[in-house]
């Protein structure tokens, strides 16, 4: 039985692998790089810039830990090629797994001619089942100058063969903070324009609040409730990028300008529609809980269904898909069908500024807006003795609890890392145990997991 799958980013290529030890015959299509966005332009290059940043910003303070040192030098020419050299690396370990495993990856755009065949390069494939994971790409908004050269998306950013000395990013998301943390501890001014009133939108607004706070200190400039008018050259070079902030006019000029407003579903030259597959008015596949789109044994993982934007969730997702396949070969229900399912409610996410940030489950504003009882408890990193130690002391950490059934509503961390912590907190949320459980357990002394037991 064949398995046809479009797009070889985390959640395709994590699922033609699993499928294969089910037995099945896989095929995977990838118009790009093996790996996606992830690897190759997103989650993997950011983090080797992010570490780069992290030491950069302890030598500059080692003085503090009885190290004398200079002003850190940074090769941005080394750094590139670290980055690259990494991408490459984990790219060929993945297409290595695919071909040990017998997956059979084909290379080039793949097109629906009709709800059971997929060509690619104009050879036809039927399949009798096809998963759909082709993920998304930035979404650049229709404003004037948005071509400019120098006004340029993450993955140019990344590209870029020069630091620039002056960097303005327009969008305050994650993708937006990520750089404008990066590229702060590299030596640029930075300048954040965002729409919102304030960081993060998504995130709890207590935890963005304090970020925005940490990220001023280090000298990033924030705009908010800002609407971007244009991006215009400058006379003596460089660009100028124009907004709106409360009835003001206000600019800044810079060397580049990142556009990091979101991203959107990549359907394009796919031509869903000649197997029938319906789209949201947003442009993503419209999928079930079970992944499955409007035709039954098409599904749709990862970004292009528009739910959850995050690697982990598109592998999580491919989980939920080939157990749906595999339940209706059995023609019965899998129970760990059911447990991936439900594990989708609980998808922690994080953003890699210093300090890191990380959530995952209810924010303080969706539980008030769902009407939802709960209680608050809260400690600060400038009391555990691992972060005084590591002189990390800036953050706190939220845990929002029912107070009904004492279960576990939400995380939300600032501080070191906080995303290790908050994944802790995710494993409890998913096994469905109470907060109590969580005061109980014994924590390693001197250890960051000590404060999330500290607001108890």
């Amino acid at each position: 039985m064949r398995i046809f799958i479009i797009g070889a980013g985390p959640g395709g290529y994590e699922t033609a692998l699993a499928a294969r030890k089910h037995g099945f015959e896989v095929i995977l299509a990838e118009s790009g790089q093996v790996g996606g966005t992830c690897l190759n332009a997103g989650c993997i290059p950011t983090k080797a810039y992010c570490r780069t940043a992290e030491i950069l910003d302890e030598v500059r303070h080692s003085s503090a830990f009885g190290i004398t040192a200079g002003e850190p030098v940074l090769d941005f020419g080394s750094l590139r090629k670290r980055k690259d050299d990494i991408v490459s690396g984990l790219r060929s370990g993945i297409e290595s797994m695919l071909g040990n495993a017998g997956v059979r990856l084909v290379r080039g755009r793949a097109v629906f001619r009709d709800s059971g065949t997929v060509e690619v390069e104009g050879e036809k494939f039927p399949a009798d089942y096809i998963i759909v994971a082709t993920g998304s790409a930035p979404a650049i908004p229709d404003f004037p100058g948005n071509d400019l050269p120098g006004v340029v998306d993450s993955t140019a950013l990344l590209d870029s063969a020069e630091l620039p000395g002056r960097l303005c990013i327009i969008g305050g998301g994650v993708i937006g903070l990520e750089f404008a943390s990066v590229f702060r501890s590299f030596g640029s001014e930075v300048t954040v324009v965002e729409f919102c009133k304030e960081i993060l939108p998504a995130f709890d607004q207590d935890i963005a609040r304090r970020l925005r706070q940490s990220l001023s200190k280090r000298g990033v400039v924030f705009s908010l409730q800002s609407m971007v008018q244009s991006v215009e050259p400058c006379a003596g070079g460089g660009l100028k990028t124009n907004w709106i902030r409360k009835s003001v006019q206000e600019s800044c000029e810079a060397d580049l300008v990142l556009v990091a407003t979101g991203r959107r579903p990549c359907c394009e030259g796919l031509h869903p529609e000649a197997a029938g597959i319906a789209l949201s008015d947003k442009g993503a596949i419209m999928t079930d809980d079970r992944m499955r789109t409007s035709v039954p044994h098409i599904y749709a993982i990862g970004d292009v269904n528009g739910r959850q934007l995050l690697a982990h969730a598109a592998s999580a997702q491919g989980k939920v898909a080939l157990d749906s396949i595999l339940s209706e070969i059995s023609g019965r229900e899998k129970e760990d069908s059911r447990v991936a399912e439900d594990a989708l409610s609980v998808m922690p996410s994080a953003v890699f500024t210093m300090p890191e940030a990380a959530s995952v489950g209810l924010s303080e504003e969706s539980c008030k807006e769902k009407g939802i009882s709960f209680r608050v408890l809260k400690s600060f990193f400038r009391s555990n003795g691992k972060a005084v130690c590591m002189g990390e002391t800036d953050g706190l950490c939220k845990i929002l609890v029912s107070s009904e059934d004492n279960k576990i509503l939400g995380c939300h961390v600032l501080g070191p890392h906080a995303a290790d912590l908050v994944q802790e907190v995710s494993v409890l949320m998913a096994a469905g145990v109470s907060a109590e459980t969580l005061r109980r357990a014994v924590h390693i002394h001197p250890t960051l997991g000590e404060v999330l037991q500290s607001g108890f």
